[in-house]
């Protein structure tokens, strides 16, 4: 009973909206963020890849809507909203990766950097594990530092290829980092953890900062 709760739930809230998604402009050019990440794959994420996950999701949610309609059976509107998750995650964790990251050299605010101490004991420690994480992450997915509301405190976690990170663990995502091959392979290779230190200097902290400030309300 409780699982057709649920699956009825998603179904209403996917099925809420019809307005079309759309892909977010970068707030940088294609080649900012050079030699961290290059011109080639920055636009290739941006317009081929994360533009296709806006695309599925947009047609998968029109399919629920019409499945709905014609009260389609329970494995058709499972399937949808399977692609709905996919594509929903990628949609979602792109969008906040993109701001995740600038050219500009930022720092982290007191009340995000008191955090760290607190969490982690020091900057270091909070790349190391971060790092450690996103690359021993099998197969395709993402390395998040997100924050526990209810512990109160930091936390590191991994996604399995685009599992949104609240969705999936009930962590607020503050730093996301994209392990996918797309990401980076075009540049580093096979070598994962080279692209994963380089990214840190790319870091918007700002950004990092304001989302946790965000949480804590």
């Amino acid at each position: 009973m409780l699982m057709s709760q649920r699956i009825g739930s998603l179904i209403r809230v996917a099925g809420a909206s019809r307005q079309k998604h759309t892909l977010p402009e970068l707030p940088y050019e294609y080649n900012a963020l050079e030699p961290v990440i290059s011109r080639e794959i920055m636009s290739l994420h941006h317009s081929k890849h994360h533009a296709t996950y806006i695309n599925n999701l947009n047609v998968a949610e029109e399919k629920l809507a019409q499945a709905q309609a014609k009260a389609a059976d329970t494995n058709t509107i499972l399937n949808l909203l399977s692609a709905i998750k996919f594509n929903g995650g990628g949609h979602i964790n792109h969008s906040i990766f993109w701001l995740n990251l600038t050219p500009c050299k930022t720092v982290p605010s007191c009340p995000f950097s008191q955090a760290v101490e607190k969490d982690f004991g020091s900057w270091d420690n909070l790349k190391n594990q971060l790092s450690t994480a996103s690359v021993a992450v099998q197969g395709s997915g993402w390395g998040w530092l997100g924050y526990n509301k209810q512990m109160k405190k930091l936390q590191i976690a991994t996604c399995q290829n685009q599992d949104p990170l609240q969705a999936t663990t009930g962590l607020v995502p503050l730093f996301g980092i994209d392990v996918w091959e797309h990401a980076y392979y075009l540049q580093y290779k096979n070598v994962r953890a080279d692209y994963v230190k380089a990214i840190f200097d790319v870091a918007n902290w700002n950004d990092i900062s304001q989302r946790y400030e965000k949480a804590l309300k």
